[in-house]
């Protein structure tokens, strides 16, 4: 289960930078905290890193359910596809709002494969 340990760092070292890009995005654009919004690119910026934060609570625990019941390997391939359509939707999102698609659809298909991998995986193990 060491490479799906490895996969769930990148995604948090990932979440983890785009945290400090909504810090950068604080400073550059003037936006005092506590706010949450202010000038149109940090707002963006936010936007990334709290819905990268709200996909993390299902990436983490359905990789290491999936890598149980199905294999570390496909489990962390899937976290991999993963985390480039984040990477994607970040860039996306902060350059146009409307072009964030491609970037979440490449994020969302392996989240959902993920997830009712480990639901039917862990239905089969049950039943067997």
């Amino acid at each position: 289960m060491e490479i799906i340990a490895f996969v769930s760092a990148l995604a948090l070292l990932q979440f983890w930078g785009f945290g400090l890009m909504v810090g950068r995005a604080r400073g550059l654009y003037n936006v005092p905290a506590p706010a949450t919004s202010g000038h149109e690119i940090f707002d963006r910026w936010f936007r990334v890193h709290y819905n990268t934060m709200e996909r993390l609570v299902i990436l983490i625990p359905s990789l290491f359910c999936f890598g149980y019941l199905w294999g570390q390997y496909p489990a962390a391939a899937l976290g991999g596809v993963y985390l480039i359509g984040r990477q994607l939707y970040a860039i996306g999102y902060v350059k146009d709002p409307k072009s964030r698609g491609l970037g979440m659809l490449v994020g969302e298909i392996p989240l959902l494969i993920l997830l009712l991998g480990s639901l039917i995986g862990a239905a089969v193990h049950l039943v067997g």
